[in-house]
């Protein structure tokens, strides 16, 4: 639940999405934005699963240690991401131009949306939850739930917005252009925390197995 949640509040996608969903027929592009990362977060789960053939490795066995050396590499990764950032912020950086498919978001294609999702996903994270799905094994109703949450809650903010979008169109272009400001001024500090919690909570939890 905790890495759901970091995917959900990674700025970077965040961005993205607030530049599809206010365009023309950005609902639905943001419809199809949503629809593939759905689907792509399912693939992930479904693959690690069939990897595993729904047995998880035993503890202390060679493939359970491996999949906790996994997890402590992405949680280096994610603590020297923080650390970037950290430097990055102390030195003076020239504006960042936009990504060349936002001068065409208009005319963009529902099925282009589709395809930019799982393309900016922050696969540190999701190779993350990969990796705690590893352990994971569908005996119950209560396993299947779980994944599903994941899946959903690595989804909530896009599917909030999205719904918002539907619901109330005149009222959500005001609100997310506020987001959108908020998420500009606070992109590296988003990032920075978030990096370190995940990072070192990944570290911490792997190495407390392993010694366990």
């Amino acid at each position: 639940m905790l890495i759901g949640l970091a995917v959900t509040l990674d700025p970077l996608p965040l961005t993205a999405f607030l530049v599809v969903l206010p365009s023309a027929r950005g609902v639905r592009k943001g419809a199809a934005f949503v629809f593939g990362w759905l689907v792509s977060l399912a693939i992930v789960v479904a693959i690690t699963v069939l990897a595993t053939g729904n047995n998880p490795p035993r503890p202390a066995t060679a493939p359970s240690l491996a999949a906790l050396a996994v997890k402590i590499v992405l949680g280096v990764v994610l603590v020297r991401i923080a650390v970037r950032h950290i430097r990055a912020r102390r030195q003076p950086k020239p504006p960042k131009k936009p990504p060349k498919w936002q001068a065409h978001v208009d005319s963009m294609s529902p099925w282009f949306a589709m395809a930019l999702a799982p393309m900016l996903q922050p696969w540190v994270l999701i190779g993350a939850g990969a990796a705690t799905v590893v352990e994971a094994k569908l005996s119950s109703w209560q396993s299947f739930l779980a994944l599903g949450l994941y899946c959903v809650l690595a989804s909530s903010s896009y599917l909030a917005m999205e719904i918002y979008a539907v619901v109330r169109p005149a009222q959500s272009q005001a609100l997310l252009a506020r987001c959108r400001t908020w998420i500009d001024s606070h992109i590296d500090q988003a990032i920075v925390v978030g990096s370190l919690i995940i990072g070192f909570w990944f570290i911490a939890d792997s190495l407390y197995l392993i010694v366990s």
